[in-house]
């Protein structure tokens, strides 16, 4: 993992955030820059760069994200109306942390990729 990674620190609890999951797999916690009225961000506790990067040895680690997302989902109440999960790759794909990252967003009707 990065030294210097935001992550990294969040995982840490060294820099405050609004931790809403966390175990020895994944930490979960409200995105800084919310895009919807629940915006957060699902991260593996160790470094993965992108989605490019997930192989057979750690390829667990993106069924537990979608797990806890949904597991929090239910628990913001959004499950019933609906709720977005996104996971950008790479700058053309909006990654904007160089660090592998689930986004669920909800609490409001989304805009339609169409």
């Amino acid at each position: 993992m990065q030294d210097n990674s935001i992550f990294k620190n969040i995982i840490q609890r060294k820099i405050p955030a609004n931790i809403v999951y966390q175990d020895k797999k994944i930490t979960a916690f409200e995105d800084i820059k919310p895009k919807a009225p629940v915006h957060i961000l699902i991260i593996p506790n160790f470094f993965i760069s992108s989605s490019n990067d997930i192989n057979k040895k750690n390829k667990w680690i993106m069924s537990h994200m979608f797990y806890i997302a949904v597991k929090i989902a239910k628990q913001k109440k959004i499950n019933q109306e609906g709720y977005r999960i996104i996971i950008n790759c790479n700058e053309y794909g909006g990654q904007e942390i160089n660090y592998l990252h689930m986004h669920l967003l909800g609490g409001k009707k989304l805009k339609s990729f169409s």
